[in-house]
């Protein structure tokens, strides 16, 4: 007698369940290589790294940009992208530096107005059609014009409970990456365990289920540029107290790098993905690609090619791991 094995059956629905959970893994898996090669590459070049100093300077300039792309990521969610981020969070510098010193109370009302601001500009998108890049890059200019006037020249001073947030070193453990993990629990709560975020990846990939649900696609939309602002303003704060000063063009590279953060962490475009943690890998890859460089010793010049080459690399490697995975 001959017995045979056969392989256990697998549903259709659940086996394209499967497959399109690993596809979303893949892109995340792909940064986290990415994060830990150019981790090596830049304990090679500097030892001193592997310490909780080393660690804290090295990692001290991702804290800012990883708050701005879980705000990108909200964005991108819904299916909208937002070209206005860098010129805000250096507004948001220059009112940090400036008037949350001088006056208190007008420097929060700014900042409430910016929250304000954006709930405006996502119902323009929903209720007028117009897009969002047409949107946020006009108001980048508006950002840009107020942050000139309030300081015309790199400057000012930070309140000193805004610098002592910069400066807190707590024992035993690099300090960015409680704030850099914060981050990342408050993206993954607000995108994937709050209804709020359920109705955001909805309104991204299927407007017309969310509407038959009962929910209001202007309501979620104009949540999703709320919920973006809050985190876009605490970007700003801590990149304020990491400087110690206002600077309006402080951050006028962030906007491209929190949409590669996103890309490179397994968003897409189109919207209806919302994947955290693989913003805050890309974002922190991101932000060690430019300390790699410095340590490097290349030129300004060649740095931004530099840095645009490897994250095209990586990005492509993303494009043919998912195509295979397919």
């Amino acid at each position: 007698m001959t017995t045979s094995s056969a392989a256990p059956y697998a549903p259709p629905a659940l086996a394209a369940r499967a497959r399109t959970s690993a596809l979303h893994g893949f892109p995340a898996l792909l940064s986290l290589v990415a994060l830990v090669a150019v981790f090596v590459i830049s304990v090679v070049n500097q030892p001193g790294i592997l310490s909780v100093t080393g660690l804290t300077l090295m990692l001290m300039s991702a804290v800012p940009l990883v708050f701005a792309a879980q705000a990108q990521m909200l964005i991108m969610s819904v299916g909208d992208i937002d070209l206005g981020i860098g010129a805000l969070i250096g507004l948001v510098t220059v009112i940090a530096a400036t008037l949350l010193r001088e006056s208190p109370l007008l420097g929060i009302a700014m900042l409430t107005a910016i929250v304000v601001v954006y709930a405006l500009l996502g119902l323009i998108v929903q209720k007028r059609k117009v897009p969002s890049i047409i949107v946020t890059l006009g108001m980048s200019f508006v950002w840009l014009g107020i942050g000139l006037q309030i300081l015309p020249t790199p400057g000012g001073a930070t309140p000193d409970w805004l610098t002592a947030i910069g400066r807190w070193r707590p024992e035993g453990v690099p300090s960015p990456l409680i704030f850099i993990a914060i981050a990342t629990i408050i993206g993954w709560y607000l995108s994937r365990q709050s209804r709020a975020g359920s109705r955001l990846r909805a309104l991204g990939s299927n407007q017309a289920t969310l509407e038959k649900a009962g929910w209001s696609l202007t309501r979620t939309r104009v949540l999703a540029y709320v919920l973006a602002a809050i985190l876009i303003v605490i970007s700003g704060l801590l990149l304020a107290s990491q400087t110690r000063s206002g600077d309006i063009n402080s951050a006028s590279n962030f906007t491209l790098m929190t949409i590669a953060a996103v890309v490179l962490g397994g968003g897409n475009f189109s919207g209806g993905r919302a994947l955290p943690i693989g913003a805050t890998l890309g974002a922190v890859t991101l932000g060690l690609i430019t300390v790699l460089l410095s340590l490097m010793s290349l030129s300004s010049s060649l740095q931004s090619a530099a840095q645009g080459a490897i994250v095209l690399a990586v990005l492509a490697g993303r494009v043919v791991t998912e195509r295979l995975a397919r």
